[in-house]
């Protein structure tokens, strides 16, 4: 990488759903040069044809490794910022890492940590909405109580990994001169999202195109608030630019509500398809650890209040999107 560049930036996970579109936009600033730890084990891109997309290889370099092999190696070089996104993903995507999240979460999060603590690096966390518990009947502010449901399940401990390095990372900042904040991404969507993890909007458009039926879950009556996520990868940029050291940050676009069942029948309008609308029981398909989350949209003022985030994608633009993306085939 090129050392006269004025800022070096490391991504863990930056050849995720997340991370890949944050590295393109990192890349948009002409100083910022970038390296990527990811292990590729839930990477949706073919990493040839990203690279050669990105064309920016005297500005972008890589490991593929776990975050706990890259940061148990001497003489690693020095970071400016440090995004932190490793993580396993997805309401199917962690079912199989059950036992293991918690501790490969906190395990990460401190290796990235304590770097960035020795080298004075900034630190933007991503964690996950999952941390609300549901919030109020699915409204979730950061001055809400953080609620744990009495039912121990995978996604349980998925969002109690979450909360609990987040706790941690708040403390540190306030005991130690670590400077890190947090980005708490609600229900992102869009291109090179992969319906390997469970991820609803890619299915839908997968099963509407091919003419199946377009699964939903229970009633559909869950609500989330789709966000694109290159609103979210901005949304993260900014909470590392202008976000208070120790706080977090909901990043989610509420003017998108829905509830699921309406999601399904804006994706079999918007693609003309023929397919009907079957209500499902998921631990059918994906056994009895499988758990839905509880409704969820943000209060997602502190994020447009002080760091100026404002989402610039609606429902449909990200459905067509994603959609485009889909229908091309792509691979990267």
């Amino acid at each position: 990488m090129d050392k006269t560049l004025a800022k070096s930036v490391l991504v863990t996970g930056g050849f995720g759903f997340i991370g890949s579109h944050l590295v393109e936009m990192l890349l948009e600033k002409q100083d910022v040069g970038v390296h990527v730890v990811d292990n590729m084990v839930t990477s949706p891109i073919h990493l040839p044809a990203y690279l050669g997309q990105l064309g920016q290889s005297d500005r972008v370099s890589y490991d593929l490794c776990t975050v706990k092999e890259f940061f148990s190696r001497k003489n690693l070089p020095v970071f400016n910022e440090v995004y932190h996104l490793a993580s396993v993903v997805g309401p199917v995507g962690v079912l199989k890492h059950g036992g293991r999240i918690l501790q490969s979460t906190v395990d990460d999060s401190y290796a990235v940590a304590d770097y960035c603590l020795r080298v004075k690096a900034k630190l933007c966390d991503v964690s996950t909405s999952e941390v609300y518990g549901g919030g109020r009947d699915g409204y979730c502010s950061e001055k809400d109580s953080m609620i744990i449901p009495p039912k121990v399940s995978v996604r349980l401990e998925y969002a109690v990994a979450k909360l609990g390095c987040e706790v941690a990372l708040m403390n540190m900042s306030r005991v130690t001169e670590l400077d890190t904040r947090i980005v708490r991404p609600f229900n992102v969507a869009g291109p090179r999202q992969s319906t390997e993890g469970g991820f609803v909007l890619p299915r839908f458009i997968k099963q509407a195109l091919a003419g199946e039926l377009i699964t939903v879950y229970g009633d559909g009556r869950m609500i989330r608030a789709f966000t694109h996520v290159r609103d979210v990868a901005d949304g993260i940029m900014r909470t590392m630019c202008c976000g208070r050291r120790g706080e977090a940050y909901n990043m989610g676009n509420p003017a998108n509500k829905i509830t699921i069942l309406e999601l399904a029948k804006q994706v079999a309008e918007i693609t003309g398809s023929r397919s009907e609308i079957s209500f499902v029981d998921p631990k059918t398909l994906w056994g009895p650890l499988f758990e839905e989350a509880n409704d969820k949209y943000p209060d997602a003022d502190r994020a447009i209040n002080e760091l100026g985030w404002r989402p610039q994608y609606d429902l449909q633009s990200t459905i067509l999107e994603t959609l485009e993306y889909i229908r091309a085939g792509r691979v990267n």
